[in-house]
């Protein structure tokens, strides 16, 4: 059986007048890749800072590896490595030099600094890198980040959005990296890009308003949303506007999409747009996507 490496219980935090986190329960199982996901502004990064905590909430409780996190007492941070999503660097070192530093930083010996380093500089990539630092591009310090934040053989790796400012090219080298670390660590991956979601998590959750608003596996997610649910799109836009008028219950989505939760009144509807002589461009079942799910989680509560 899986314990939570995590858990997050009615956590609230407040910056002037608004209310960025209103309750959130969160609980993060061992050896995962889990999904933290939420629009930009969402409180993501709020969220991360507590569990860190650099930032102080002002009520609920976080938990790591068991141990209550209490602002400016950074006793729970030997469970965790953090990939902040600009890291900073010395940019006149090595990338060796710079896994050093941090080793002595910790307080780790030189020859498990030396043997971790190698270890980790080949496992994202960086194994024969002499260059500085300063020469690097975006993608290779978000790598070098991960190798940095697992040299103490974390429990517990959190990525702030690694993702965001990557070509595709640098996305996939850093989701390999993740799916390759799980080996030895728990990730949370927090981030607002679903594909990436769908490509390397087991589990996830989706922030909205505050909250978490839902969490399971990738499947249970996409199990709660439109499952089975038939997607419609009509040639003209004033023919999609009737059949909305006329099944109240057909929303359309931002694709311009109309979409059909009910098996069952497919055939009424057919015969609407028979009668009506409308022209269908598609129509067609389809499993739900985190996309959809998302937009739709996010529309109803705006």
């Amino acid at each position: 059986m899986n314990t939570n490496v995590l858990e997050i219980n009615g956590l609230k935090k407040h910056f002037g007048e608004k209310q960025v986190l209103q309750g959130l329960d969160l609980f993060v199982p061992e050896k995962k890749v889990f999904g933290f996901v939420g629009q930009n502004g969402a409180g993501k990064t709020t969220t991360m800072k507590i569990i860190l905590g650099l930032l102080a909430a002002d009520s609920g409780m976080v938990s790591v590896c068991g141990e209550k996190v209490h602002y400016g007492n950074t006793k729970t941070n030997r469970f965790i490595g953090y990939l902040p999503d600009v890291p900073e660097y010395y940019s006149f070192m090595t990338p060796a030099e710079y896994l050093r530093l941090c080793g002595e930083i910790a307080g780790m010996p030189a020859e498990e600094i030396k043997a971790r380093s190698t270890e980790m500089l080949e496992l994202v990539g960086l194994g024969s890198e002499k260059r500085r630092i300063r020469g690097f591009s975006r993608g290779m310090k978000q790598r070098l980040g991960i190798a940095q934040a697992l040299l103490g053989r974390p429990k517990l790796l959190i990525c702030d959005e690694p993702t965001s400012a990557l070509d595709p090219m640098g996305r996939k080298e850093i989701l390999d990296v993740l799916v390759a670390a799980k080996e030895e660590t728990t990730i949370i991956f927090s981030t607002h890009i679903l594909s990436d979601v769908e490509h390397i998590c087991d589990e996830m959750a989706l922030l909205n308003g505050g909250k978490v608003v839902m969490q399971g596996t990738i499947e249970e997610i996409k199990q709660k949303r439109r499952s089975t649910a038939t997607e419609l799109r009509l040639e003209h836009e004033a023919d999609a506007k009737a059949l909305m008028r006329a099944f109240t219950d057909l929303p359309k989505m931002p694709s311009g999409d109309l979409i059909l939760n009910d098996p069952c009144k497919l055939p009424e509807i057919m015969r609407y747009i028979a009668d009506n002589r409308m022209e269908i461009l598609r129509i067609e079942k389809q499993e739900a996507t985190l996309e959809d799910i998302f937009l739709e989680t996010v529309q109803k509560t705006a």
